[in-house]
């Protein structure tokens, strides 16, 4: 092909259609992936419980398209088996020298896709990163961030919020990280946590009266195997052989120096613990200011005190030593000169006060 003379390299009517036929693929693609995309969002609109099946759903869309665009474009430009492995050899060993990255991060999306990892709403912990999944694209995770418990705040990174409340903050991650750091998923076939409330008492407190406020307290706002149901846990017990035993509240002691600390233990849903954990508190603060059971600080107590002596101390006597006889001599010359001047000046005083 020439142009005013130029002959372009490689352009040549046999280019040019396969030039053509690669962007109507492309174009074709595109359209149908987002029509497609545009129908199941129309489907699932405003039912949140089918929020995950759109999220595979679109997952799968978007693996397919990607696979008809390579193949048909491979197909389109190297109808030669023999150019085709060629070209296949050369850009492979050139693609993962210098996208390492990028296709650790695809082959970590399709690690996501095939370990069931986890899945757009669960709420995980990512390459120190704690949230709620809100996307996942082949080479990005999209999390809406949450605080940390006072517990951990001392991690990297620190928090404002101390507990898990979302912050505000939307954070993108590399798939790659699965491969680095463990994920840990609160939500996945069993999306319960346990959590544990710590209150101090004085050793004269009465134990079994706040013992049984902690667990009226806890039963009232939190989950116990009768309400759990049989279905989660025989979930959890057929997936992976494990058998939660400690499903109801209890109440542990634990014996201080200063106190006795009763540690409440119970399970509740892997969202808003910390609105029952504040309902709980109240409750339980209330009970025991009507039980007269005082929660227990931080004190020090005075057992001996040292000997004390209370004794006077001997007079002083203090003496002022002249230097010399002319010094006496002076201030006495002094005094006498002082006297003289002393009178003259109460008669000037009488006489300018005295009536007319």
């Amino acid at each position: 092909m020439e142009f005013y003379g130029i002959r372009f390299v490689g352009l040549n009517p046999e280019n040019g259609r396969k030039l053509l036929l690669t962007v109507a693929l492309v174009v074709v693609v595109m359209v149908v992936r987002w029509l497609l995309r545009a129908i199941t969002r129309a489907l699932v609109r405003g039912n949140t419980k089918l929020w995950r099946g759109r999220f595979w759903t679109h997952q799968g869309i978007s693996v397919v398209s990607a696979l008809i665009l390579v193949i048909g474009i491979i197909s389109i430009w190297f109808d030669n088996p023999a150019r085709l492995g060629t070209f296949v050899g050369l850009v492979t060993a050139g693609i993962a020298f210098a996208l390492q990255k990028v296709i650790t991060s695809l082959a970590g999306y399709f690690v996501i896709l095939r370990g069931n990892t986890f899945s757009v709403g669960d709420r995980i912990v990512m390459g120190d990163v704690r949230g709620d999944v809100v996307a996942l694209g082949f080479m990005q995770t999209t999390i809406m961030e949450m605080g940390q418990p006072p517990a951990v705040q001392s991690d990297d990174p620190a928090m404002w919020v101390h507990s898990r409340q979302f912050t505000g903050r939307i954070v993108t991650i590399s798939n790659s990280e699965i491969f680095d750091k463990p994920v840990y998923n609160y939500s996945r076939e069993f999306p319960y946590i346990w959590d544990e409330i710590k209150i101090p008492i004085t050793y004269d407190a009465d134990r079994a009266r706040a013992e049984s406020i902690l667990l009226h307290a806890v039963n009232r706002h939190t989950l116990n195997r009768n309400k759990l149901g049989e279905g989660p846990v025989e979930e959890l017990h057929k997936k992976y052989q494990v058998d939660p035993i400690d499903l109801d509240p209890t109440v542990y002691y634990r014996l201080t120096d200063n106190w006795l600390e009763l540690t409440v233990r119970f399970i509740a849903p892997d969202h808003g613990t910390r609105r029952i954990k504040d309902r709980i508190s109240r409750e339980v603060i209330a009970a025991f200011d009507e039980a007269n059971i005082q929660i227990a600080s931080g004190t020090y107590a005075i057992v001996q005190l040292p000997p004390i002596e209370i004794g006077r101390f001997p007079q002083l006597t203090v003496t002022t030593h002249n230097n010399s006889d002319k010094d006496g001599e002076s201030e006495k010359n002094s005094k006498a000169q002082e006297a003289p001047n002393e009178s003259k000046r109460e008669q000037t005083a009488r006489t300018i006060h005295r009536p007319s």
